[in-house]
């Protein structure tokens, strides 16, 4: 077959299942959340309205960072993750939600710096782990610097607290080190304190030992897991193949907590059943595989590792959201990319599929 250089083209089979996701994301926004809004702030269309311009102005980031040269970008990776950590900082003198310091608020923009840490963080990383002069056999080579600047940041958004973005982004990082070289022995090793850190703040110190203790009791039957847990799987249920209607769920009536946020995949489940979550399962995980293709088809070691992290950011995101609603994993919090109501988190998300559409543009397609 003959090969053809499409430079100034972006993959469009990627860009149509990006704007497939968001639109389903839209309606179900609107479906999930029109009679709470109604509710609660007399208007319907609040929480569709907001995330609309949520979605323009991630198409316009989408746009910009697809046409930007990531190289020349990548330079001013460090400094930015310096800012990113001030912004992990300055969550703490902000009013806290629901018990949590997660957000920034600018005027009527509310936003998750751990997001964007996570996004500048990948950046960073594929920039400095494409250097050729770095060893990654070398275990001082794979603690310093990443070690002080990758646990400095955790450990912020671990006091958030936010354990669902910690676990996110520490199985990112031991995917991107990974994959530039490092030993399996070396990440075997700094998965222990990882671990053993976790397990001391939630037994020892009792940072959300509940949703432990309940997700464990959820394990063998759901329906003796935390609340949460229990509507989640009765929502779930309450779909079977096709679903009871597009906009006719019960569960979203105040019964299933956050049913256009964290629990959208179960709303979305009670409405449109099985079949309409594989549809939507099937957009989701097509635009990975169209990343992990044009990762694995990039030109230099900076591309593939560029792309791939922000692929496998996604992918661990929605594995997590999706483990939680299936009783699969305890509540962390996560929001479905994409699909989810929240700004920050489609605005970073869209910028994840902007580089890769970027990248796209770099490979020679069939």
């Amino acid at each position: 077959m003959k090969r053809s250089r499409t430079k100034n083209s972006v993959d469009e089979r990627l860009f149509g299942a990006y704007l497939a996701a968001v639109v389903i994301g839209l309606i179900m926004i609107y479906s999930t959340s029109s009679i709470m809004a109604e509710g609660r702030f007399g208007s319907h269309l609040l929480f569709f309205r907001q995330q609309c311009l949520w979605a323009l102005l991630s198409m316009a980031v989408v746009y910009v960072i697809s046409k930007l040269n990531l190289q020349r970008l990548a330079v001013y990776s460090a400094p930015a993750l310096a800012i990113c950590m001030i912004l992990l900082v300055l969550v703490f003198f902000g009013p806290a939600r629901n018990g949590a310091h997660r957000w920034i608020v600018i005027g009527p923009f509310t936003g998750q710096p751990s997001e964007v840490f996570r996004f500048v963080l990948i950046f960073f990383l594929a920039f400095s782990l494409a250097n050729p002069r770095r060893d990654l056999t070398d275990l001082k080579q794979l603690l310093l610097p990443y070690g002080p600047i990758i646990g400095t940041g955790l450990g912020l958004i671990l006091l958030e607290p936010d354990l669902g973005s910690t676990i996110v982004i520490s199985l990112t990082v031991l995917s991107v080190f990974f994959l530039a070289g490092a030993r399996l022995k070396h990440l075997g090793a700094a998965i222990l304190p990882l671990t053993a850190t976790g397990l001391l703040v939630v037994f020892g110190l009792g940072y959300k030992k509940s949703r432990i203790l309940d997700f464990i009791a959820a394990v063998a039957d759901p329906l003796q897991g935390s609340y949460q847990a229990r509507q989640a799987a009765l929502t779930l249920g309450a779909g079977g193949w096709l679903g009871v209607g597009l906009g006719e769920g019960r569960q979203k009536l105040f019964f299933l907590p956050y049913p256009h946020t964290d629990f959208i995949f179960a709303a979305t489940g009670e409405e449109i059943g099985l079949i309409g979550l594989l549809i939507i399962l099937t957009a989701l995980f097509y635009l990975l595989w169209r990343g992990l293709k044009i990762s694995y088809a990039q030109p230099d070691k900076f591309g593939y590792l560029l792309g791939a992290g922000m692929t496998l950011s996604l992918f661990i995101n929605i594995a997590v959201n999706i483990g939680v609603v299936t009783s699969l994993l305890p509540v962390t919090g996560l929001p479905l990319p994409f699909i989810s109501y929240g700004g920050s988190s489609l605005l970073m998300s869209s910028a994840a599929v902007g580089v890769l559409l970027n990248l796209s543009r770099r490979v020679v397609r069939t």
